[in-house]
């Protein structure tokens, strides 16, 4: 064998040969990358064009169509119009950072929201509480800017700041951090997206593993969707979406029913149950006036007029809103709404959430019965 690969090596053959090897798989493999690269295009835009972004029949970008003149407002349109966000980033001449005017109904989220020089350069977002939070990846900043909410502790606290905690005022109403706040949830106390009570401790941005710290990185950025066999190397029970919720990283039984081995999101959805049971009491024995919510209905919490908790649709009108507000209600039923508006909680921040809930548990309880005996705050 030696003599062989001597024969070839003082002739140069070797090389040549290797050469004849090389060269050609290179080429294909470079030719395999050119026609991935064009697929991915392809790939992108057929999942963009089943996301919700594309959505043109969404109640997001179609809301007001009925308006007159019928233009998306300047504090909505950076995430509710293609136009809007490209004037936000300063895309369009404008100053970046603001919307310079209402803009034109018949946009979604295109390629172009995301695709452009300011939104590839942007690294740092403001988030409604006036925190300015560095994104972990700069394909992320769009994400934050967009998913961050509306309101935050310190909105909340301007609201009800210098009022008795138990007395009716007219001047207050339900503060609706909006939908889809997964950012707000993720960077935790470092954004406040949620109301969080003076004098405690609060988890700030959650770090998942290396692999798995930003939106895209769970997220297909295109689709949204999220590809549930990826997570399977640590949580090898994962096969399916629904078994995302059945994920848990500790022991601690949180909502004291005894059992540590269920996900961490039956714990948040124990903790939401019952908050909106102390709500319900709060608003019977304190204020007495019942109370209702329906997450799918603004403004969400209305008169209760069967008195039964049940969500009559007949009743789900603006002008049966719930009305009588007071400071402790509006930050029981912000921390309750913003929960509810990430469905993802449990993947995104779930000890954050989980403080939240077991604090205003904790508020509602001084002033009516509500039994935090087994329950532990992480």
């Amino acid at each position: 064998m030696s003599q062989i690969v001597k024969f070839f090596t003082s002739r140069g053959v070797l090389w040549l040969t290797l050469a004849a090897l090389i060269i050609p798989t290179m080429v294909v493999a470079n030719a395999i990358v050119q026609t991935q690269a064009s697929d991915s295009v392809q790939t992108a835009t057929s999942n963009w064009t089943v996301s919700g972004h594309a959505d043109f029949t969404s109640r997001s970008f179609n809301h007001w169509n009925d308006d007159d003149p019928p233009v998306i407002p300047v504090n909505c349109a950076a995430c509710h119009s293609a136009p809007g966000m490209l004037d936000f980033l300063g895309e369009r001449g404008t100053e970046a950072g603001s919307v310079s005017e209402a803009m034109p109904i018949g946009s979604v989220v295109s390629c172009v929201v995301c695709h452009n020089d300011a939104a590839h350069e942007m690294q740092t977002v403001t988030f409604p509480s006036g925190a300015a939070l560095d994104a972990w990846d700069v394909g992320e900043s769009i994400c934050l800017n967009c998913h961050q909410g509306t309101e935050s502790t310190v909105s909340v606290n301007e609201a009800i700041g210098g009022l008795d905690d138990d007395v009716v005022d007219n001047d207050l109403g339900f503060i609706s951090v909006h939908y889809h706040v997964a950012a707000a949830t993720i960077m935790g106390t470092t954004a406040q997206g949620g109301y969080e009570y003076d004098g405690l401790t609060y988890v700030g941005r959650f770090e998942h593993t290396k692999d798995f710290q930003t939106c895209h990185s769970c997220h297909d950025p295109h689709s949204l969707s999220v590809e549930p066999l990826q997570c399977s190397t640590c949580h090898n029970k994962v096969q399916t979406f629904d078994d995302l919720r059945d994920i848990r990283d500790d022991s601690t039984d949180y909502s004291g029913d005894g059992d540590t081995r269920k996900g961490i999101a039956l714990e948040i959805d124990a903790f939401h149950g019952r908050l909106y049971q102390a709500i319900r009491l709060y608003a019977d024995e304190v204020i007495e006036v019942p109370i209702v919510y329906s997450s799918d209905q603004f403004p969400y919490f209305f008169n209760d007029e069967s008195d039964g908790g049940e969500v009559d649709p007949g009743t789900l009108n603006f002008d049966n809103r719930y009305t009588t507000w007071t400071p402790r209600l509006v930050r029981i039923a912000y921390n309750y709404h913003f929960v509810q508006k990430d469905p993802g909680a449990y993947a995104h921040n779930p000890r954050y959430v989980l403080q939240l809930m077991y604090d205003s548990l904790s508020d509602a309880g001084e002033v009516v019965t509500v039994d935090m005996a087994e329950l532990q705050r992480p």
